[in-house]
C-alpha cells in the first residue's frame, strides 16, 4: 500500500466518524427525518450531475436497479433515518460506536448466511468484536443511557449490514457516481414521507446548525465517497475495508472534541477491543495476492 492509498484511507475513516457529530448537532435544532431527506436530496442531485458530467449514465442493469433500491432503503433510509432519531436523545460517540461494528456485522452475516470463509482469525475478531459492544452497553446502561436510543443504533446497523451485502456486484457495469446518487434520491423520498407523517417541523437557524448541515451533506455525503471509491479502485475492497478499524477511534475522539462528550473507562476499553476485533476480521480476509 503506497502513501497515497494510506492518506486516501485515513481521510476516508475520519470524514465517516465525523458525521455523527454534525448529526448531533442538527437533530438539536431541526427535524431529524426532514433534516435528512433534504441532505440526501442536495448530495443526490449534485452527485448525479457530477456523474452525467463524467458520463456516466442512468442505464443500469437489473442487478445496480435492485442494488440502488435495497441501499437507498437500507442504508439512508433505515441506518443514517434511525441513527439521527436516535442522536436526539443518545450521544453522537455511542451512536458511533455502534455504527462502527458493521463490518462485524457484515463479516458474521456473510460468514452464517452466505457460507464466506472466515479463518479462525476472523472468528476470534468477531468475538471481541461482540464482547467491546456489550462491555460498552454494560457501562451506558449503567450511567442511564436512552435505551430506545440505543435500540434503534442496533438496528440501523443491521439495515446497514443488508444494505453492504446487497451491494456485492453492483459495481458490474460501471457507473458507480451515478449508483451513489440514484439511491441517496431513493433515501430522500422514503424519509421526506415518512417524516410528513411522523415529525413536527421545526428550525431554530444558527450558524452552528448552517455550517453542520453543509458539512454533513458535502463531506461525508459525497466527498468520503468519492473518496472511498478511488480507494477501492486502487488497492481493491478488502484492503481499503481494513480502515474502518478506525472508525471507532475517531468517532469518540471527535465527539469529545467538538461536543465535550465524556467518556469512561469502560467506554475506552470497549472502543480499543472493537478495533482490534474489526482489524482482525479485516485482515483475515485479505490475500497475499489482493490488490
Amino acid at each position: 500500500m503506497d502513501l497515497r492509498a494510506l492518506l486516501m484511507g485515513l481521510a476516508f475513516a475520519f470524514m465517516w466518524s465525523s458525521a455523527f457529530t454534525s448529526a448531533r448537532i442538527i437533530v438539536q435544532d431541526a427535524p431529524p427525518l426532514a433534516s435528512l431527506s433534504l441532505r440526501f436530496f442536495l448530495s443526490g442531485v449534485i452527485g448525479i450531475a457530477i456523474a452525467k458530467a463524467l458520463g456516466q449514465h442512468w442505464k443500469l442493469t437489473s442487478g445496480q436497479w435492485r442494488a440502488v433500491f435495497v441501499f437507498g432503503l437500507c442504508q439512508n433510509a433505515l441506518y443514517l433515518g434511525l441513527n439521527f432519531v436516535a442522536m436526539q436523545t443518545i450521544e453522537a460517540s455511542l451512536a458511533s460506536i455502534i455504527a462502527s461494528t458493521m463490518p462485524l456485522m457484515v463479516a458474521g452475516a456473510g460468514w452464517l448466511f452466505l457460507k464466506d470463509r472466515l479463518p479462525l482469525q476472523g472468528i476470534i475478531g468477531l468475538v471481541l468484536g461482540i464482547a467491546g459492544v456489550v462491555l460498552i452497553m454494560g457501562a451506558r446502561f449503567d450511567g442511564n443511557a436512552d435505551a430506545f436510543g440505543m435500540a434503534i443504533c442496533v438496528i440501523g446497523a443491521l439495515g446497514l449490514t443488508v444494505a453492504t451485502l446487497a451491494m456485492r456486484g453492483a459495481s458490474s457495469g460501471g457507473n458507480l457516481l451515478m449508483i451513489v446518487g440514484l439511491q441517496m434520491l431513493v433515501g430522500s423520498a422514503i424519509l421526506g414521507v415518512v417524516s410528513i407523517f411522523t415529525e413536527t417541523l421545526f428550525l431554530n437557524p444558527s450558524i452552528k446548525l448552517a455550517t453542520a448541515f453543509v458539512y454533513t451533506t458535502l463531506i461525508p455525503g459525497l466527498v468520503a465517497t468519492f473518496i472511498w471509491f478511488s480507494l477501492v479502485e486502487r488497492i481493491g475492497a478488502v484492503r481499503a475495508s481494513t480502515f474502518h478499524f478506525l472508525n471507532p477511534f475517531f468517532g469518540v475522539s471527535i465527539a469529545a472534541l467538538l461536543l465535550g462528550e465524556k467518556l469512561g473507562l469502560m467506554d475506552v476499553v470497549g472502543v480499543v477491543i472493537i478495533t482490534v476485533g474489526i482489524l482482525l476480521v479485516q485482515l483475515s480476509k485479505q490475500k497475499p495476492t489482493d490488490s
